[in-house]
């Protein structure tokens, strides 16, 4: 079993990729000393463990991978997280971005669709401590019985925006998604103007695995 220790090594790891992603763009101080605090390293199985601080995506099993963590800081900027918002993930993975909210000052419900993976990143986060709401499930349908959110996001390239994730948006909140094909995606900022007016911003050049469920990929 992994050993959760956090050494000098790792903390002068993880500021350097603060710097490195500092440098690309992001700018909340907030997003930035999340990242700084969680270890990246805890999430990662032994043997790729001496990647955990490149700014890239690594595989984490069932056909996952644990976001780059520029995408995680750009993701968790767009959304303005506010101390106590309720925030749907959908797409749990290995939980570092569910864990990124958390440290935000979230109130975090995720979904995931892969059940072997549900069920790994339960246990891990039952050990790290951290609290949230988790689900095992098709995330493209949200969580009706939880809604409505202040925020949303979506951690899968999905095909299409799925109307029940807007629908359970309050009004002022925001979903961010990357939307496009089963490769290359455009990330989409949703702002719920009104029960019927949506703002869309959208940001080229991501690359997520596809969502999968009744309003994503099929298989």
């Amino acid at each position: 079993m992994l050993k959760l220790e956090d050494t000098y090594l790792h903390q002068g790891k993880r500021r350097a990729l603060v710097q490195e992603i500092r440098a690309k763009g992001i700018k909340s101080e907030r997003v930035l000393d999340a990242i700084l605090t969680l270890p990246r390293h805890f999430f990662f199985d032994t043997a790729l463990i001496s990647h955990a601080y490149e700014d890239k995506a690594f595989p984490i099993g069932e056909g996952q991978t644990i976001s780059q963590p520029y995408t995680v800081a750009f993701q968790s900027e767009l959304l303005q997280i506010k101390s106590g918002d309720r925030v749907l993930e959908i797409g749990t993975g290995s939980g570092y971005q569910a864990c990124i909210l958390h440290i935000l000052g979230a109130e975090v419900f995720t979904i995931e669709y892969q059940k072997n993976l549900f069920e790994k990143t339960q246990r891990f986060l039952k050990r790290l401590g951290i609290e949230m709401h988790l689900f095992y499930g098709d995330g493209t349908g949200g969580l009706p019985q939880h809604a409505p959110f202040d925020k949303i996001i979506v951690t899968a390239g999905a095909p299409v925006v799925p109307e029940a994730l807007v629908s359970q948006l309050k009004i002022g909140g925001i979903l961010v998604i990357p939307v496009g094909d089963r490769k290359r995606q455009t990330m989409v900022k949703i702002t719920k103007k009104s029960a019927k007016d949506v703002t869309k911003e959208e940001y080229e050049g991501f690359a997520f695995v596809p969502l999968l469920g009744k309003d994503g990929w099929k298989g």
